[in-house]
C-alpha cells in the first residue's frame, strides 16, 4: 500500500451527480498551491443518480496521486450519517476534515489544519452560527439550524453553538469517539461533538460562512420527523446507555 497521506478528507455524496466532478476538480486546485499530501473520501450514500459512476471516474482520474488521490465508498443505502462514519474509520490520514460537497470550503481547511499544527485544539468546527459566521441560505434553514442547536443544548446539555458541517480533527484524538457513536443518519455528527465535548476533547469552533450552491438533496419539511425521531435516540444513546 502507498504511504499514508498526511490529511484525509470525508465527503459524504448523495445524488450529486450534477455538481460532484467540478467540485472536486475545483476543489483540489485550491488546495494544490499549501502542498498538502492528501487523499480525498467521497463517501457515497445510496445514490440513484451516476455519482458513483462520476465518482468511480474521479477515482481513476487520480488514482496513486500524491498530492491527492480520490477514492469512492459506497453504502448502498440513503444514510449520512453511516457513510461519514464509515470515512473516517477507513481514512490514513494523522489530520481528519469532514466536509460537504457543495462547500468544499478550502479556507476553513487551511485554518483548521494551522489550529490542528499548533496545539490550539484536536477538533475544530465550522460554525455558521458563531459570532463572526455568515449563513447565506434561506432563512427558514438558517432558524432549522438554530432550533436543532438548541434541541441539543436542552435536552443533551450541548455547549457549542453548531454540530453540523465542516469539522477537523486529529484522528488518534478521536477515533474511539467515533467508534462509540451509536446512532447514525442525520444526528451522526451530533452524537460526534457532543460526545467529544463529554470526552474532555479540545475544541474550538471558528466562523464560516456557508452559501447555497444547490437545493437540498433531501426537503427539509421532510426530513424533521426522522431528525426528531433520531435526537430521541441520541439523547437515550447518550443519558442512558453513555
Amino acid at each position: 500500500m502507498a504511504e499514508a497521506p498526511r490529511i484525509s478528507i470525508v465527503i459524504p455524496v448523495y445524488n450529486e451527480e450534477a455538481i460532484l466532478h467540478a467540485a472536486v476538480v475545483d476543489l483540489r486546485e485550491r488546495l494544490k498551491p499549501l502542498g498538502w499530501s492528501y487523499e480525498l473520501i467521497l463517501a457515497e450514500n445510496g445514490s440513484k443518480d451516476r455519482t458513483v459512476e462520476i465518482g468511480e471516474e474521479l477515482a481513476s482520474k487520480y488514482q496513486g496521486d500524491e498530492g491527492g488521490q480520490v477514492r469512492i465508498i459506497s453504502m448502498g443505502e440513503p444514510n449520512y450519517g453511516k457513510a461519514l462514519k464509515q470515512g473516517i474509520l477507513l481514512s490514513r490520514g494523522e489530520l481528519v476534515i469532514c466536509d460537504e460537497i457543495d462547500l468544499c470550503d478550502a479556507d476553513f481547511h487551511k485554518r483548521a489544519v494551522a489550529l490542528l499544527e499548533s496545539g490550539e485544539a484536536d477538533l475544530v468546527i465550522g460554525s455558521k452560527l458563531a459570532d463572526g459566521s455568515a449563513d447565506d441560505r434561506p432563512m427558514f434553514r438558517h432558524v432549522a439550524s438554530i432550533a436543532y442547536s438548541t434541541i441539543l443544548r436542552v435536552a443533551l446539555g450541548f455547549r457549542g453553538t453548531d454540530t453540523h458541517g465542516l469539522k477537523a480533527f486529529r484522528r488518534s484524538a478521536l477515533l474511539d469517539v467515533v467508534r462509540a457513536c451509536l446512532v447514525d443518519k442525520d444526528v451522526f455528527a451530533s452524537e460526534f461533538v457532543i460526545r467529544a465535548d463529554r470526552g474532555g476533547i479540545r475544541i474550538k469552533e471558528i466562523p464560516v460562512r456557508v452559501v447555497e450552491k444547490r437545493p437540498p438533496s433531501i426537503n427539509l419539511f421532510k426530513r424533521v420527523p426522522n431528525v426528531l425521531k433520531n435526537v430521541g435516540k441520541l439523547t437515550y444513546a447518550i443519558r442512558v446507555r453513555g
